[in-house]
């Protein structure tokens, strides 16, 4: 059977830290990433046409957080998807574990779109991010 994902990109990475003061210097003056954006605890930096987040370490992790101790809180793809409901619906049929009851607008590299989080055979989150219809 054909996967019903056609990804097309790396949209962005999110990362715990324990210091997220200490992690964002080092990516912004040691790999020279430029920051785009803050909301709530949340470190947006620009990585080329990705994104790399910055969130505060495992005490903020949310239901999303595959297991505690890891720092990778997920990784989001940009996925050609006309419809991301009915690909959320295409994916439970292949038992592939879909955490949001809809597909919700969310930022990411190329701005605001609808997603939706899915969890992998080994616990990581996938965010599978709609491409802008120009990207595509």
């Amino acid at each position: 059977m054909r996967s019903p994902v056609k990804i097309k990109e790396l949209d962005h990475v999110v990362l715990r830290c324990r210091d997220q003061g200490r992690a964002l210097d080092f990516y912004t003056r040691v790999l020279g990433l430029e920051e785009e954006r803050r909301i709530d605890g949340l470190v947006q930096l620009r990585a080329g046409a990705s994104m790399i987040d910055l969130v505060p370490g495992d005490d903020h992790a949310d239901d999303r957080s595959s297991a505690p101790g890891r720092n990778m809180e997920h990784f989001c793809v940009g996925v050609d998807a006309a419809d991301m409901n009915e690909l959320a619906r295409a994916l439970r049929e292949l038992d592939v574990e879909v955490i949001d009851e809809a597909a919700a607008m969310r930022y990411g590299a190329r701005g605001m779109g609808l997603s939706i989080y899915i969890r992998d055979t080994e616990g990581n989150v996938v965010e599978l991010k709609q491409m802008p219809r120009s990207a595509q």
